[in-house]
Formats: C-alpha cells, sequence, structure tokens
C-alpha cells in the first residue's frame, strides 16, 4: 500500500496531503499519480474488491503540493463540484514571490487562456477567444531576504492561475520552472487550507497543513497563516 498523508476520511470522503512533484491524476508520463494511491489505500485498508470508487473533485499542478479531497461516493462528488461551482468550496495557498511586494493586500483580475497544444496558459485580453476571468486576493503576511511571502485565497481555479497573475505583476513565484526565473528550487506555492462543508453531514470542515520551507520558520510569518 501507498504511503499517503490521510488527514480525515468516512464513508463519504478522504482528505489527504498531495506531495509536490505527485501527479492529481494519471497523464500521458505514466507516472504514479494521487488518485491512484488514494483508490490503493482505501482498497487495501476496508479489503474492497473489484474496482474502488474515488471521485477527482479538484486538482493541483504536479509541482505543487497541498491539502486535496477526494470523493468516495458519486453523490459526495456531485455535492462537492456543486459548491465549488458555488465559490463555497475554499483554498488558500501560501507562495513565496521573488522580489520585494510594497502592497500589502491586493486584488488580480486578468483573463487566462489555456493553450491546450502546450500545456501552457497566458494571460490575454478579455475578448480574446476562449479567455477565462481569473481573479483572487492576496495579503503579504511576510518578507524574506529579496523574498515575499503571501497568503491567497483563490477565487477562480484557472489552469496556472497563480503562477501567471504574480508574474504578470512582476513577481514570479520562487522556484517556478515554468514562469519564473529557472533555478533548482522548488516551487514555493501549497494549497495549505482548504474548507467546505461536508456532503452529507452539512457540517463545515476545514484542514490545514503548512509546507516546510525555510522562509516559514519566523514564527510570525506562521502566526499569519
Amino acid at each position: 500500500m501507498y504511503n499517503i498523508n490521510v488527514l480525515y476520511e468516512d464513508n463519504h470522503i478522504i482528505v489527504v496531503e498531495k506531495k509536490p512533484n505527485v501527479l492529481s491524476q494519471g497523464d500521458i508520463t505514466g507516472d504514479i499519480d494521487l488518485l491512484t494511491m488514494v483508490k490503493e489505500y482505501v482498497k487495501v485498508k476496508y479489503k474492497k474488491l473489484g474496482n474502488v470508487y474515488i471521485g477527482l473533485v479538484h486538482r493541483l499542478d504536479r509541482p505543487v503540493g497541498g491539502v486535496m479531497v477526494f470523493a468516495r461516493t458519486s453523490k459526495a462528488a456531485k455535492r462537492l463540484n456543486e459548491q465549488i461551482k458555488n465559490h463555497d468550496f475554499n483554498k488558500t495557498y501560501v507562495a513565496v514571490l521573488d522580489g520585494v511586494l510594497k502592497k500589502e493586500k491586493g486584488e488580480l483580475l486578468d483573463y487566462l487562456y489555456k493553450d491546450l497544444k502546450t500545456g501552457k496558459s497566458k494571460i490575454v485580453d478579455e475578448n480574446y477567444p476562449g479567455a477565462k476571468l481569473s481573479k483572487l486576493n492576496y495579503e503579504v503576511i511576510g518578507y524574506a531576504r529579496d523574498k515575499t511571502i503571501v497568503k491567497i485565497n483563490l477565487i477562480t481555479g484557472r489552469h496556472h492561475q497563480i503562477r501567471l497573475q504574480f508574474k504578470n505583476l512582476g513577481y514570479p513565484l520562487f522556484g517556478d520552472q515554468l514562469y519564473g526565473r529557472q533555478n533548482k528550487e522548488q516551487i514555493r506555492l501549497y494549497a495549505y487550507k482548504l474548507s467546505f462543508t461536508h456532503p452529507t453531514k452539512k457540517e463545515k470542515l476545514e484542514f490545514t497543513l503548512l509546507p516546510k520551507w525555510k522562509e516559514l520558520e519566523n514564527e510570525t510569518i506562521i502566526h499569519r497563516l
């Protein structure tokens, strides 16, 4: 059985940590993915025969780590997807930006277009065919030398949205090999908090897990998260 960090589980959902550089679901690389790992975990732990249903509700980019929830029933998947559609499903990120961002709070509004041929997205004019409105709010919670640490509330969930919007602002994410300044560092982007309503119990749930980054060693910064 795969070694995964389970934060919560019941008959309807399972909440786990996605490690950086692990796929949310399988792709053409054939590399192991979290969806498969969760299926195997449930199958072995509960001695399930045949196929195990695990519904993929949301995704995180491959290099990005954080908290994810999977549905264990189709009913739970449907209700969680409805929450996402109605913006009642909240993901909060922490990121480290290259450069010193002076404006402590802000809202970023852009239009993004995903190029299916290249697998990359870009910021375009709102009238560009296929453009989608992308929105997030951020708050500066600290600094680490020439870098800025921000807390991000994602309003829309577009492809590579956080990475592109901060790059467009002039502050690419530290360690972003695709859109930022290339180096050998792991990207500093982590979905550290996830909150939603339980699909059957109707209780508000919140899960928090912080990444182990050297930039987050300051207790003052951690307190602001």
